[in-house]
C-alpha cells in the first residue's frame, strides 16, 4: 500500500502529464537556434524555400568563400584568394559562397532551377523581378526572400537576403560563416528587388557585345547607369527613335527603354532587327 505521500506525488506527476506539451519542439516555421527564418509574414511559397535552403547552410555553418557556388550548376564550391583582403588567403581551400553565389543557390532550390545565375548585379537587375524598392522606401515594404543589393548603379557589389524583423542572411566577407545579420540601410544600400520565381513576363531579349552601356536617357551623351559585362538576357519595354548612333559597323536611330535598369540602349546592341518585333512605341 503507497504512503499519503507517494500517492499525491503519483496524482501530480499524472497532473503534470496531462498538461505537458512538446515545447521544446519548434515550430516547423520557428526560427533556428541561429536566428534563422521566415521573421514576418506574407512571403511567398518560394521566399520561404529560399530561406530555409539559406538558413541550413547557417546552420552547417557554411564558409563564405570568395566567388563560391558559381560553378557549372548551384552550390558551394572551392573558393579563392581576392588578391585584396589576406582573409581570403584561405578561401581557396574552403567550400562555400559568396553572396551572389548563396543567393543563386537558395532560389535555385525554392524554384527548381537555376533563376539567378550570376553576380549581384546581374541578379539584382534579373528580368525575374516582381517588384522593386528603392533605398529612400527602407524597410517598410520589404517581405521575407526580398534581396538586397549593396553599391551603386553600376557596380553592385554585395547582395544578402531579407527575412523580416530587420534581419537578413547573407555571405559576408571571407573569414567568416553564412551568417544572419542586422539589415544595412545606411551606407551604400541600393534598394530591393523582389524574385518571380515563375515564367518571364514582358519582351525579352539578349544583348550582345561586352561593356555596353545603359544609358540614363536616350543619348550617347546620357548619364551612364550600367555595362552589360557580356551577352545578357534584358527585358523591353518599348522603344522609340531619338539619336542616331553608329558603332560596331552598324547605325541606328533605334533605343529601348529597360525598365529593370530604369535606363536606356540603342537597339544596336540588342540581338534582332533594328525595330525590335512585337515591341510598342514609347509614349
Amino acid at each position: 500500500m503507497l504512503r499519503r505521500t507517494g500517492i499525491i506525488g503519483t496524482l501530480l506527476g499524472l497532473f503534470a502529464l496531462l498538461l505537458w506539451t512538446p515545447a521544446a519542439v519548434a515550430a516547423p516555421d520557428a526560427p533556428a537556434a541561429s536566428g534563422c527564418g521566415v521573421l514576418a509574414p506574407g512571403a511567398s511559397a518560394a521566399a520561404q524555400s529560399a530561406i530555409a535552403a539559406a538558413c541550413a547552410q547557417v546552420d552547417e555553418g557554411t564558409w563564405y568563400t570568395w566567388s563560391g557556388g558559381h560553378g557549372d550548376q548551384p552550390g558551394a564550391t572551392l573558393g579563392k584568394p581576392d588578391g585584396q583582403d589576406p582573409a581570403s588567403d584561405q578561401d581557396g581551400t574552403r567550400v562555400g559562397f559568396d553572396c551572389s553565389g548563396l543567393v543563386r543557390y537558395v532560389y535555385a532550390q525554392a524554384a527548381g532551377g537555376d533563376i539567378l545565375n550570376g553576380d549581384a548585379s546581374r541578379q539584382f537587375y534579373t528580368t525575374r523581378a516582381a517588384a522593386r524598392f528603392t533605398a529612400a522606401q527602407g524597410e517598410a515594404p520589404l517581405l521575407p526572400g526580398d534581396l538586397l543589393a549593396y553599391g551603386d548603379s553600376a557596380d553592385l557589389h554585395h547582395i544578402a537576403m531579407y527575412l523580416g524583423a530587420g534581419k537578413m542572411v547573407e555571405a559576408r566577407q571571407s573569414g567568416t560563416h553564412v551568417m544572419v545579420s542586422d539589415v544595412r540601410l545606411g551606407g551604400d544600400y541600393f534598394g530591393a528587388v523582389r524574385i518571380n520565381t515563375g515564367a518571364v513576363t514582358g519582351h525579352v531579349f539578349r544583348t550582345w557585345g561586352t561593356g555596353v552601356w545603359t544609358k540614363t536617357a536616350p543619348s550617347v551623351g546620357a548619364g551612364r547607369v550600367y555595362a552589360f559585362p557580356d551577352a545578357t538576357s534584358v527585358r523591353v519595354e518599348c522603344q522609340k527613335h531619338a539619336e542616331l548612333v553608329t558603332s560596331d559597323g552598324y547605325t541606328n536611330d533605334a533605343w529601348s527603354y529597360l525598365p529593370d535598369y530604369k535606363a536606356w540602349v540603342t537597339n544596336i546592341y540588342i540581338q534582332g532587327p533594328a525595330w525590335l518585333d512585337g515591341v510598342p512605341t514609347c509614349a
